[in-house]
């Protein structure tokens, strides 16, 4: 979608091997907190899939605009904060109900609502971030939950609980989510949200802002409307 080739890319990535098989000339570096790219060496960098890991996600945002050149284009992939929000409140529930109590159990993931504003933070240019959901069904919660280990994508909260969960609230939660959000099928349905950045390193040859109160036509002229002052 965007009109331009890209011959330096570097890619920052928790799964580094996969990467590098899928594109061996580009630059493929771990997600550590410091980034292994040298600075104004990339005409686009892409943070895969790893920034709701960050425990500075500004500072990741701002490593990767050094590491452009100007008029360079970052792209991040993250999960946004609808992720497995079904999962989030069975277990919370199913907690509560068994234990009197609650312990974090899903990592908080940002809003796209927020997210433009992180571009803005990191000083890149013509942020926009976009939302899409993706629904994937399961047999069970219990399922579902075997599938976010296998992935990596288990519970790294600090305040999170040091020892097993107890069996009874597992299938409590797992009865729970069923009885909420089971389909027709007898599937449990999981949502991700995918949410997309961009955002561009500052240049001169980019589209500028124009001076508040420098408009040179009216708004309702425009439209071909009739403007109609709001009362005091």
């Amino acid at each position: 979608m965007v009109n331009r080739t890209f011959t330096k890319p570097a890619i920052v990535t928790s799964a580094p091997d996969f990467w590098r098989a899928a594109y061996p000339k580009a630059t493929v570096v771990s997600d550590h907190e410091v980034l292994t790219l040298e600075p104004g060496a990339h005409d686009l960098v892409i943070h895969a899939l790893a920034l709701h890991w960050a425990d500075d996600p500004v500072g990741q945002l701002i490593q990767c605009r050094h590491a452009l050149i100007p008029d360079g284009l970052f792209l991040g992939v993250t999960l946004g904060g609808q992720t497995l929000h079904e999962l989030r409140s069975a277990l919370g529930q199913a907690e509560i109900e068994v234990t009197g109590g609650l312990s974090p159990r899903v990592a908080p993931m940002g809003e796209i609502r927020d997210m433009g504003g992180l571009l803005q933070r990191a000083g890149l240019t013509l942020p926009v971030a976009d939302a899409a959901s993706l629904t994937v069904s399961y047999q069970s919660a219990l399922h579902l939950m075997k599938d976010l280990r296998a992935m990596g994508e288990t519970n790294a909260l600090h305040g999170r609980i040091r020892h097993f969960t107890r069996r009874d609230v597992m299938l409590r939660a797992a009865a729970l989510y069923a009885e909420g959000f089971a389909t027709d099928d007898g599937r449990i349905p999981a949502t991700f949200e995918i949410i997309t950045l961009t955002g561009w390193s500052p240049d001169a040859s980019q589209p500028q802002p124009l001076r508040p109160g420098s408009a040179a036509q009216r708004l309702a002229d425009a439209l071909g409307t009739q403007e109609k002052p709001l009362k005091d």
